[in-house]
């Protein structure tokens, strides 16, 4: 495999929600939230769902670079439930190897309410189900070691079982890509992610707000001097200020794409790390992955949903 993902297998269960209904239940726009089965069911109770699809960040990634004709696979926990069967049905009508074997569990399938308000931010109450019980276990040791890449989730890194898995993922393999998936998920983790940022990872895929969360910085120059210092492959999304790699004292920017018809934010980061990865893995220069990761969210925040058809 050209890039095995391993991350949360969540089905996206998406809706349209007026700015009320965050406020009313406590939530924060842009930002994942994770929540208990009864959370789950008590928010849904009264939305009506739009579009229901296999999900999960690095899942996208793996689908989008499926989608651009690269060998990929993906190993994420599931239960063999009605959910589960949804799920592993819409990765593998992708082409993308499914390296996990479902069977019954006492905990369903994860599953992520997308919420998307009319300025077209998506925000997220996932609840992990059985997808946040993966193991050591459930890794298929062969197929990350004959990996090119493997790509791995900061929402995967959770104390127990979860954060074991991403340790032994990062010890078997031949090179490793990682998002820091959320700025919450950041501020949670900080202390790991900064140590697994300068120790272990190969490629770092970051937004604005959480590569500044990362590092406690206040401004831009502060993030790109600390990536500089790194001496790896740190890749910056802001959003319609557009993108920059940092690759050593190598800077490369990219702008955005103007006049889109925005409809919907969720994917945007997932398909632009899948974007990147295809340049990278196809030997393409910096420009060209952060103009191939730009091409993609743009096709995507202009659908809905975070999978390109």
């Amino acid at each position: 495999m050209k890039v095995l993902g391993i991350g949360n297998a969540i089905v996206d269960v998406i809706c349209r929600v007026d700015d009320n209904f965050l406020i009313k239940n406590g939530l924060t726009k842009s930002t994942m939230k994770l929540i208990d089965e009864n959370e789950f069911k008590k928010l849904s109770l009264n939305l009506k769902i739009e579009k229901t699809i296999a999900g999960g960040s690095v899942a996208n990634s793996i689908v989008g670079l499926a989608q651009l004709k690269n060998d990929v696979s993906f190993i994420g926990k599931i239960n063999d439930d009605k959910f589960g069967l949804r799920y592993e049905k819409s990765l593998v009508s992708e082409n993308v190897k499914y390296y996990y074997n479902k069977k019954k569990e006492n905990i369903p399938t994860g599953t992520c309410l997308i919420l998307i308000t009319p300025d077209s931010e998506r925000t997220m109450c996932t609840f992990l189900g059985i997808s946040g019980k993966i193991t050591p276990n459930d890794l298929k040791d062969d197929e990350i070691k004959k990996s090119e890449i493997i790509f791995l989730e900061g929402y995967l890194w959770d104390e127990g079982s979860p954060k074991n898995t991403f340790v032994k993922a990062l010890s078997l393999k031949n090179k490793s890509a990682m998002t820091l998936s959320d700025k919450f998920c950041v501020d949670r983790h900080k202390n790991s992610f900064l140590n697994l940022v300068k120790n272990d990872l190969d490629i770092i895929f970051a937004n604005e707000q959480e590569i500044l969360s990362l590092i406690n910085g206040k401004s831009f120059e502060e993030a790109v001097n600390f990536a500089k210092e790194q001496k790896k492959l740190i890749v910056i999304t802001r959003s319609d200020k557009g993108s920059i790699a940092i690759n050593g004292a190598e800077v490369v920017e990219c702008h955005s794409l103007k006049n889109l018809k925005i409809v919907d934010l969720t994917g945007a980061g997932d398909l632009f790390a899948a974007g990147y990865l295809h340049g990278y893995i196809n030997k393409k220069t910096i420009k060209e992955c952060l103009e191939k990761g730009t091409e993609m969210a743009s096709k995507v925040i202009q659908i809905f949903g975070a999978r390109l058809t």
